[in-house]
């Protein structure tokens, strides 16, 4: 079996096998990234919203898991975008 490493000396075959692993194993990162930042802000939000556990939310809590995770995920997307803004500026 060939090195997925050593492109030149693999068959076209090899190379579609290689590349389509190569993809699979990124779609499990960004699935495990992605369930990563969901246990992320879930820890974060219950510690700030959630006094004391009970079978229903009460209306300041459930506001405040939604306002706790909207931040979340806004101030996610804005590093993002900043850190896809410097990549672009460095490659060119």
């Amino acid at each position: 079996m060939s090195d997925f490493n050593d492109f030149s000396s693999a068959s076209a075959s090899e190379k579609a096998e290689a590349s389509e692993l190569q993809r699979m194993i990124a779609v499990e990162q960004q699935k495990a990234q992605f369930q990563a930042q969901v246990h992320n802000f879930t820890d974060v939000c219950w510690e700030k919203c959630v006094d004391k556990p009970s079978s229903k939310l009460d209306s300041r809590t459930e506001g405040c898991l939604v306002s706790c995770v909207e931040r979340f995920i806004d101030m996610t997307l804005t590093i993002t975008n900043r850190f896809t803004q410097m990549v672009q500026k460095g490659a060119h």
